[in-house]
């Protein structure tokens, strides 16, 4: 069996577990319904599902994002490999909280239409195409908030959405300089500027979006039970299709991680799969240590994460972030249960390359700053930025690197020297 064909599987069974789970959850009728209710409702963060349109409708709405985005990298014939995991993922994550089958469609379209005024097939931007589709609450709040007629705003919202499609591959292109790849949220980051400038200029013409919070609290067991189910299914394949060896596991642990961190390139399907099953459960556990919520953006969160340890993230780098998340609330005046300190820990799984390339103590540092910025950057557009963890993980990035790698810089030198020196008194010795 071909690595790809072994993650192609994993996305399909993925698809027909969050089906189960749907119908495990509510009848058709009220799928259905709850589906329509989704569809038509507004999305900006945080707008979790389980609560507008009912779990089933919610999960239902999950596997449909999630078929769509697989379709169109069947289509494009491309293979299954560290980013594809993370695109699939995070999109399957946010069909919980903020996208659905219909909203996400004029951001891939204005990307297609970047690829052909380009002359090159969509396969060239599609990963960029797949996150760019954080900006789709964009479309659907437009739809409410223009003051013209119905059909009128629809027709407004679509090209709105279109033209940041557009837009966005050259943008995402030029960020990796600025965070050096150690923000695995590129998309998110790019996406974000472009977010802050289309809303002040909506702002400019009178329309403006305000955040809101529709959240879910409670921790149904059967809930933890089916993601630790889940997770160890993974893992268990994972481990057997690396003939029933660690040794795959451990040489992906060495790894820093900065993007781009290809994991089933470097080290194969079967320890990727190990690896992403082994995030999920420490996500999943970290929930329940602190009393957290098994709402639809944390159960999408814990997605996302599942499909980003396969493109940088692993169960070495992240940990550090995860505490660094925690011990900010020590100092601050959240709570670690406070939903967007239950997100910012777990999409701080962005910024383990710092952990792995710089050590534990930077990654806690990282973790302790992303939690401060993130409660404050989603004001800057509206909630209409799905990847607002990923925009502030960018700006923790571009804080902390220039001084990190300095100090490394100027240890490595002193190193060198010390080593010269010891060098030449043993040739004198000698």
């Amino acid at each position: 069996m071909k690595k790809e064909n072994v993650l192609k599987y994993l996305v399909n069974f993925s698809i027909v577990v969050l089906m189960g789970a749907a119908f495990l959850c509510d009848n058709p009728r009220d799928i259905l319904q709850g589906m329509k209710d989704i569809l038509l409702s507004r999305n900006a963060l945080i707008t979790d599902f389980f609560v507008i349109g009912g779990m089933g409708a919610a999960f239902f709405n999950t596997a449909l994002v999630l078929a769509v985005c697989e379709v169109l990298i069947l289509v494009e014939k491309i293979p299954f490999t560290g980013p594809t995991m993370a695109a699939l993922f995070i999109n399957a994550g946010y069909g919980l909280w903020g996208k659905n089958p219909l909203n996400i469609l004029p951001i891939l379209f204005g990307v297609w239409v970047y690829a052909v005024a380009h002359r090159v097939r969509l396969g060239r931007h599609i990963y960029t195409a797949l996150f760019g589709t954080c900006l789709a609450p964009f479309v659907t709040e437009l739809c409410y908030l223009l003051p013209v007629p119905a059909p009128l705003r629809i027709v407004i919202a679509v090209t709105v959405g279109v033209i940041m499609g557009f837009l966005l591959p050259p943008l995402s292109m030029h960020t990796p300089s600025m965070h050096m790849g150690y923000n695995l949220f590129n998309v998110g980051f790019s996406a974000g500027v472009l977010a802050f400038v289309t809303m002040c200029v909506l702002k400019s013409l009178g329309i403006e979006s305000e955040s809101v919070l529709i959240w879910q609290s409670g921790r149904p067991p059967q809930i933890a039970a089916v993601l630790y189910l889940f997770f160890l299914i993974v893992f268990l394949a994972g481990f057997w299709y690396s003939d029933r060896k660690l040794d795959g596991l451990k040489k992906l642990l060495r790894r820093p991680g900065r993007a781009v961190a290809d994991f089933v390139l470097m080290d194969g399907a079967g320890p990727t799969m190990m690896n992403m099953g082994l995030v999920g459960m420490v996500c999943t556990t970290y929930i329940l240590l602190i009393g957290g919520d098994f709402s639809g953006p944390v159960i999408g969160a814990v997605l996302m994460a599942f499909g980003f340890a396969a493109f940088g993230a692993h169960v070495r780098n992240y940990p550090p972030v995860l505490l660094g998340v925690y011990l900010f609330t020590f100092l601050s005046r959240y709570e670690p249960v406070t939903p967007g300190i239950q997100l910012a820990a777990i999409f701080g799984i962005g910024l383990s390359p710092i952990a792995g390339q710089f050590g534990p103590l930077a990654g806690i540092l990282a973790g302790m700053l992303h939690s401060a910025i993130v409660m404050c950057t989603a004001g800057m557009y509206g909630g209409l930025n799905l990847y607002n963890n990923g925009f502030s993980a960018g700006w923790v990035a571009i804080f902390m690197i220039p001084t990190l790698e300095s100090f490394m810089k100027r240890f490595e030198t002193g190193k060198q020297k010390r080593e010269k020196r010891k060098e030449g008194k043993n040739g004198h010795d000698a």
